[in-house]
């Protein structure tokens, strides 16, 4: 005996919406999505169009209540700082998905693509899709805002040395330069006998004093005034001051050398001196130096001494020709930018004094950042009088930004 079945497929049910008659599958509401949407709207009360804070000079987005943050566009950084500014409205719905919407980078606009679900009429789940837009507002942080006033500093570094020449200076600008230990100054002040670095806060200022003591020999003493005070709170506001005085010492090699004067160079009369430029002189050098036994000395205390103690020649360095040394100077440095007030008239002298030296000196140059200037064409080692030169190899190719001919900056490096 055979027994005949019969497979039937059931298939959900259909119903008739409500408003419009279109068969849909039974839910809650028993309305279509359509009419539902013309109904509710679950994104009511969620603005389509914010405003964002953002400073142009540090590149910093602002975060209420009082916090500025550095965001990358597109990042979770930023997108996390949008959502904040409608979190209130949020609150109200279900946030399932949330995503940048690509905009041009120069349009000042974010736009955030918001994914969001609600329970509606009889406890059915609604989803939507919308964007929010958001206005990028150019408004300067308050860090910024001190900064550009170059008013408002709360320590100051007067960094002063004993010297008639700013060699070391020049040095010391050399070395913050390389290791950017500028980056957190408000500005700085040059004068006549050292320099100021005036500071926001503290600490920058603390951090560029421990700087100081690991490049030169130093020492400081550190002062605070108060500005003013508030006793409900107990808060404070002073102003530090950080004096550094550098130590006036230089190094040298003892030697000790027979010189003859330029004028007297048909006679046999000679002086002899000890040296500290014993590892830089040759038999027939040019030297220049001072003629202590044909001089009118009027110091006390060089009078009081004994004569045989006093050289009848002090020598202070090797020379060479000034002209031909700047004329084939092929490299360059950078410089600080700073205000000059009452310089002197012989700046122009003592700096290039500090890139001879740095000619001279291998040891200095080690700690320079120095940078090949393609203006200068290499010339042979056979006109050069035996002067010191720096190689290529010890130079740095300079980084400029030009215009290719989209009209859009690139990079490039100058060979």
């Amino acid at each position: 005996m055979e027994y005949m079945t019969e497979s039937t497929d059931r298939s959900p049910g259909h119903i008739l919406c409500c408003e419009c008659g279109v068969p849909i599958s039974p839910n809650p509401a028993n309305i279509c999505v359509a009419c539902l949407r013309s109904k509710v709207d679950i994104s009511q009360g969620i603005p389509k169009q914010v405003s964002v804070s953002f400073c142009k000079q540090c590149q910093r987005y602002f975060q209420p209540p009082g916090t500025w943050i550095q965001c990358a566009l597109e990042s979770r950084e930023l997108l996390a700082l949008c959502l904040k500014k409608i979190k209130a409205p949020l609150s109200k719905v279900r946030l399932v998905d949330a995503g940048f919407v690509w905009t041009e980078p120069h349009s000042k606009r974010l736009k955030v693509k918001l994914t969001i679900q609600k329970e509606v009429m009889n406890g059915a789940i609604l989803q939507q899709v919308f964007v929010v837009d958001y206005v990028v507002q150019s408004q300067m942080c308050g860090d910024c805002h001190r900064v550009e006033a170059k008013d408002f500093w709360k320590a100051v570094i007067q960094v002063r040395q004993k010297t008639l020449h700013k060699k070391t200076f020049y040095y010391l600008e050399q070395l913050i330069l390389k290791y950017g230990m500028h980056q957190n100054t408000l500005r700085i002040k040059e004068i006549h006998d050292g320099l100021d670095f005036y500071y926001s806060s503290k600490q920058h200022a603390q951090k560029m004093v421990e700087f100081l003591q690991c490049t030169v020999p130093c020492r400081y003493k550190a002062s605070q005034r108060l500005i003013s005070q508030d006793i409900h709170s107990n808060t404070y506001n002073y102003k530090s001051t950080f004096s550094v005085e550098i130590v006036p010492v230089c190094k040298h090699a003892l030697g000790e050398v027979w010189v003859q004067k330029t004028s007297e160079m048909n006679t046999d009369k000679q002086y002899f001196c000890r040296t500290h430029l014993g590892h830089l002189l040759n038999p027939g050098d040019l030297v220049l130096g001072f003629d202590l036994a044909n001089c009118n000395l009027n110091d006390e205390h060089v009078n009081k001494m004994n004569s045989d103690r006093v050289p009848d020649v002090v020598l202070i360095k090797k020379s060479y020709d000034r002209t031909k040394r700047q004329r084939r100077r092929n490299w360059k440095l950078k410089e600080l930018a700073r205000e000059r007030e009452n310089m002197d008239t012989d700046d122009e002298r003592q700096y290039q004094d500090f890139l001879e030296d740095l000619e001279e000196d291998e040891a200095i140059r080690k700690n320079v950042n120095i940078y090949r200037d393609s203006t200068i064409p290499v010339e042979s080692d056979t006109d050069d009088e035996g002067a010191p030169r720096i190689s290529l190899a010890e130079m740095l190719e300079d980084l400029h930004i030009s215009q290719d001919a989209t009209g859009e900056e690139g990079a490039s490096m100058m060979t």
